[in-house]
């Protein structure tokens, strides 16, 4: 943890980027190497070196090794082939890191076989004589390729930074476990923590287009160690994805009409619906102890696939790893977002500035720079966290900030919400059908997969709905501040034995809001270039938007326990508690706070049938029926919202000023004889 920090607002002065850089291998010389593991497999590793690093002259200078293990290949194969970009961000190349890919066991062109979020072994494994029993995970074989490297690697400093986004993001996180002494630092970056939440399964509920998707490509098993891409299980044109997947009929369909068993870890997804063994040796987080790196953990507001993962990892090696360095960002970004673009906006919101390059100058490139050479200063906070609505960086020393209020926002008649007053009414309630045959779609217009940008899009599509119930403020009197952890209790009855609720929180514009002239473009000039080259359509109306903040799904059947799901009785209130993760958000003044419920999500999330099965999966047409459900607001059943709130920035805040352009970059090796 990082000590000593103030409370600190980053204005939004972004320096100008990184100029770009030369070609690679005019700068690089690539190795390709078969690293062997302990137990005889050997990982297909792509090395790319700094030509000086080569030089015949034993003065030449040392460099830090940085490395990326991925299931998505290090391509492009080849000694005599480069890729686009090499590490994180251009900044790394051009200061002569040496910068590793790896394909990860059983992907491309490494050896063994692949389990998806493969378990980690038992904590002590046996070792009897030369013969190993269950003892390699993704953090032996990190161990073991970093070994392999600084004892292979010329001219490297000893020293190994490790980094990833989204699946590498968690082959990152597993890295650190009983980490090798040469990993001094490590940056999981939208990490997959534990799968049913994270992507796929979200409290039960499936999230039917990106698992099936991602799953048509990348599912597919490959016939052995190669350089060519799988074939998609079936190659489909879908435009309208609302369509297509209600046509599909039940889950069941899909792999009877399409995969046809062409994809194995489809029907393992679906062969498990609650939380069994087989989710549990997949959950990462109780692993994280021994945790000895310094940890840069990132992730973005709006990542629609692995939001949970990168706060549930901050959290778990905060708790499990007193001491340590252990630090976070979360930035107004969609999947991936600060590793790629301008970070300036995400469908029709804009964020004030290019945030992503502030990131990767001013927060990640130090971060490394620090542990793998010793430069930079320390970091100023153990979160840096952008605030959203107010479009700021903040730093806190903790994360959720200390200075947090807890309070509760009570829904009311009327379509209201109250801040921290109870209802009085002895019985009281709001109503609505939900039809399985009709579900509500989750964004509009309808797409084909899971839009990057659902999590920000205009929902008064859905307020509109009469199976959609909403609850909001009246507009603030002055601006209200959202921060940490956000829980809905909602009680909740249904006519039939099942149901999904989702809530939503929402942030509602004034009627004639428009964003200032230099936002309105995304970033000034170059949107007003992109829209003058027809590259960029001007802004939409932004008056009355309703701004997704926050949203999340739980498979009611799963309220008391993932592990053990039973049905509702007809007519009678339960109570289900659904976390929607974290939040920064100012509502303006003038703006509204509003949550929205409602149960179904199409095709964001599969349909339930509302008749009780043991499993969805498995349902029939038959099964899938409308049913009347109620969201009680009486005294006996308060549903309400908890999240706490932040005070107003107190005035020993301090502004720190960017500047104005980036390091220089480092000169071009000399060119002399490799050796």
């Amino acid at each position: 943890m990082v000590l000593g920090s103030v409370l600190v607002m980053f204005l939004a002065q972004v320096p100008a980027p990184v100029p770009s850089a030369p070609a690679w291998s005019d700068r690089y010389a690539k190795w390709e190497r078969m690293v062997p593991m302990r137990d005889g497999t050997s990982l297909f590793t792509a090395i790319y070196l700094p030509k000086s690093s080569l030089l015949q002259d034993s003065t030449a200078e040392t460099h830090p090794i940085l490395m990326r293990r991925t299931p998505y290949s290090c391509g492009p194969y080849g000694e005599d082939k480069f890729p686009d970009s090499l590490g994180p961000s251009a900044g790394f190349p051009l200061r002569d890191y040496i910068v590793v890919h790896q394909d990860v066991r059983g992907c491309w062109r490494s050896e063994g076989e692949f389990v998806d979020m493969r378990p980690q072994r038992a904590p002590d494994p046996v070792v009897l004589g030369d013969e190993v029993a269950n003892c390699t995970d993704e953090s032996t074989d990190t161990w073991d390729t970093i070994d392999w490297l600084v004892k292979n690697v010329p001219a490297n400093n000893g020293r190994v930074g490790m980094w990833g986004i989204s699946y590498p993001g968690f082959y990152a996180a597993a890295g650190m476990i009983d980490a090798h002494p040469a990993l001094k630092c490590s940056s999981p970056q939208a990490p997959i923590a534990d799968w049913f939440f994270d992507d796929f399964r979200h409290h039960g509920a499936l999230f039917l287009p990106h698992a099936f998707w991602f799953l048509n490509g990348f599912g597919v098993p490959r016939p052995g160690p190669t350089s060519e891409r799988r074939p998609s299980a079936v190659e489909l044109t879908v435009q309208d994805g609302y369509d297509f997947f209600l046509g599909l009929g039940p889950l069941k369909n899909i792999d009877a009409t399409l995969f046809k068993g062409r994809v194995p870890y489809w029907n393992e997804l679906l062969a498990h619906p609650n939380y069994d063994s087989f989710w549990q040796a997949r959950n990462l987080l109780p692993h994280l102890r021994k945790v000895a790196p310094a940890v840069l953990t990132v992730g973005g507001w709006f990542d629609a696939e692995d939001l949970y993962g990168p706060l549930k990892i901050y959290r778990a090696i905060e708790q499990l790893n007193p001491g340590i360095e252990n630090t976070l960002v979360m930035g107004p970004w969609a999947h991936g977002g600060w590793g790629r673009g301008d970070g300036d906006r995400l469908g029709n919101v804009r964020f004030g500035a290019k945030q992503s390059l502030w990131y990767r100058e001013q927060i990640e490139l130090p971060f490394f720079e620090r542990h793998l050479r010793g430069q930079s200063p320390a970091p100023q906070a153990e979160a840096t966290i952008f605030e959203t609505g107010a479009n700021r960086w903040r730093a806190f020393e903790q994360w959720p900030p200390k200075e947090a209020v807890p309070h509760a926002w009570f829904v009311r008649g009327d379509q209201m919400l109250a801040q921290d007053a109870a209802p009085t009414d002895l019985e009281a309630c709001d109503e609505f059908t939900s039809d399985p045959r009709k579900p509500v779609p989750f964004t509009e217009p309808i797409v084909n997969g899971m839009s990057r940008a659902y999590m920000t899009d205009d929902q008064r599509f859905a307020a509109r709905r009469p199976d959609v119930l909403v609850y909001q403020t009246e507009p603030l009197a002055e601006e209200l501040t959202l921060v940490g952890p956000l829980l809905a209790h909602l009680w909740v009855s249904t006519s039939r034995e099942d149901a999904d609720w989702i809530v939503k929180l929402v942030d509602v514009f004034p009627p004639a809001f428009e964003y200032p002239a230099e936002e309105g473009g995304g970033e000034g000039g170059a949107g007003e270039a992109r829209r003058a080259a027809k590259t960029d359509p001007p802004p939409p109306p932004m008056g009355g938007y309703q701004m997704m903040v926050r949203s999340e799904v739980i498979r009611g059947r799963f309220r008391d326990s993932y592990a053990e799901p039973k049905p509702f009785a007809p007519g009678v209130p339960a109570l289900v508690k659904l976390p929607l993760q974290d939040v920064l958000h100012t509502f303006q003044k003038g703006h509204r706070l509003m949550f929205q419920v409602q149960s179904s999500w199409f095709p964001l999330t599969d349909r339930n049938p509302q008749s009780w099965v043991d499993d969805i999966a498995q349902a029939d047409a038959a099964a899938f029926v409308p049913a009347t459900h109620r969201v009680w607001r009486d005294a006996a059943h308060p549903t309400r919202i908890e999240v706490a709130t932040l005070p107003a920035t107190p005035a020993a805040t301090l502004p720190v000023t960017l500047p104005a352009t980036p390091p220089a970059a480092p000169p071009q090796p000399p060119q002399k004889e490799p050796r």
